[in-house]
């Protein structure tokens, strides 16, 4: 089996994650910085072919009240363009409260977030993985 890739899309980073080949278990990957030359779309296409990647779940922002936000806009002209540029499905999962989640995480584990944002957004991504790859047993 292949793997799936999580990405947590941010104006500044992707945090990305990864399954397992069975795609039971997911763990945080790398954080890309989303310069202004557009260097990191080939970053994450040789990620995408080196992970032998499947499918792509992108978090995807709502408010606490499950609605659409200013950044839904923006995550969606990401998506359309990711499926441009793809050639394996793309999805999108609710990723409502990862970044406060990860964060938390890695404060339980000794480790401070302030300078390490890279680490909260591929920890985020992780978290939104694994909450997707459970709704689908």
């Amino acid at each position: 089996m292949a793997r799936i890739l999580g990405i947590d899309y941010g104006e500044r980073r992707l945090g990305l994650a990864v399954s397992d080949p069975g795609q039971v278990i997911a763990q945080p990957l790398t954080t890309l910085v989303r310069e202004k030359s557009g260097g990191w779309w080939e970053q994450l296409a040789v990620i995408i072919a080196e992970q032998k990647i499947e499918a792509i779940v992108v978090g995807y922002p709502l408010t606490l009240g499950g609605l659409p936000s200013r950044q839904t806009e923006t995550v969606d002209r990401f998506i359309r363009t990711l499926q441009d540029r793809a050639t394996v499905p793309i999805h999108s999962f609710d990723e409502r409260l990862t970044s406060v989640a990860a964060k938390k995480a890695l404060i339980q584990q000794g480790i401070k977030t302030g300078h390490r944002k890279g680490e909260v957004d591929r920890t985020a991504a992780a978290i939104m993985l694994q909450d997707y790859l459970d709704s689908t047993r």
